[in-house]
């Protein structure tokens, strides 16, 4: 069987020593028999994390330099432009790869045709793990995620990540966490890439719905593992965080629901859930306001790119 290859995209920014510590770790798959390339993608970093970055001898490496932040979307698509690998991986800069992160995942795809999208497991610093895969959601269960029905009434309003099972077997699931987003390249090229109205957040899940629309499923893989420290760029930028991630469910809301669904969510986001979170996280009050109130100003041109047909 010939050598598959894999190319990597890894999208910084001010990941500081965490990115560096990622491109080590390509060296504990090193003797594995897969063909890995890497293209770093700087969305306009302050904190020299792009600076000097070097990969084992046997990983090519390329570094792209963007003069503003064009997103994790944009970016992605920037990194996977004009590569011939076979397939696609999408790893955040805050995960480290382990022996058998890439050959497991890749002969996985290889042995299962209808399969499009593989995720790992995602092990964090005590060695538990993540539940990185998720729903894809209905509009009904995203007003309840909102406005926190979710953590009250499950059943009836069912969390966005799957927390219901110990990701200690593999499966078939709606989404696989973008962390460590494995792709086969001819489907990443059909559906055109990830949508880059989606700033950063729900990237991959309209990815993940796309392409099981056209007949990929998307599995988790619990024989395959890294480490992901999670929120490794964001966790000191919790307004920013906190307005890409429901200015991005506005987007899905307005491009996979109809018109009502789309309507309930943008209102519970808009009008609820500011309130919840000042209830629920009073210590961040000033961010909360200062996300919502910017959201607000960005409501007329998020409503036009909401109803925006694209892939």
């Amino acid at each position: 069987m010939d050598r598959p290859s894999v190319h990597v995209v890894i999208v910084n920014w001010n990941a500081g020593a965490q990115l560096a510590e990622c491109l080590a770790s390509f060296a504990a798959v090193g003797d594995e028999t897969v063909a890995v390339s890497v293209t770093v993608v700087d969305n306009a970093s302050t904190d020299g994390s792009a600076d000097g970055l070097v990969a084992p001898p046997s990983v090519p490496l390329a570094v792209l330099r963007n003069a503003e932040n064009r997103g994790f979307a944009a970016a992605c698509n920037q990194g996977a432009a004009g590569s011939d690998a076979d397939f696609l991986l999408f790893l955040n800069p805050d995960t480290r790869l382990m022996p058998g992160s890439l050959i497991g995942p890749v002969a996985y795809l290889r042995e299962h045709e209808t399969v499009g999208i593989v995720g790992i497991r995602l092990l964090d610093e005590a060695g538990a793990v993540a539940r990185n895969t998720a729903r894809a959601p209905r509009a009904w269960a995203m007003v309840g995620q909102s406005i926190g029905f979710d953590r009250l009434a499950p059943s009836v309003f069912p969390p966005l990540f799957n927390s219901d099972w110990a990701h200690d077997e593999t499966r078939v699931v709606d989404q696989v966490m973008g962390a460590f987003f494995l792709v086969r390249r001819n489907l990443f090229e059909a559906l055109g890439g990830f949508d880059e109205r989606f700033f950063v957040y729900y990237e991959d899940l309209d990815f993940a719905v796309r392409a099981r629309a056209k007949g990929w499923s998307s599995v988790y893989l619990a024989s395959a593992s890294a480490f992901h420290r999670g929120q490794g760029t964001t966790a000191g930028a919790t307004a920013r965080r906190t307005l890409y991630f429901c200015r991005s469910r506005i987007l899905y809301a307005g491009k996979h629901f109809g018109v009502v669904g789309a309507t309930a969510v943008t209102l519970a986001t808009l009008a609820f859930e500011p309130i919840v979170r000042l209830v629920m996280r009073p210590s961040s009050a000033a961010g909360t306001l200062r996300a919502f109130a910017a959201l607000w100003c960005e409501l007329p041109s998020l409503l036009r790119a909401s109803v925006t047909r694209r892939p």
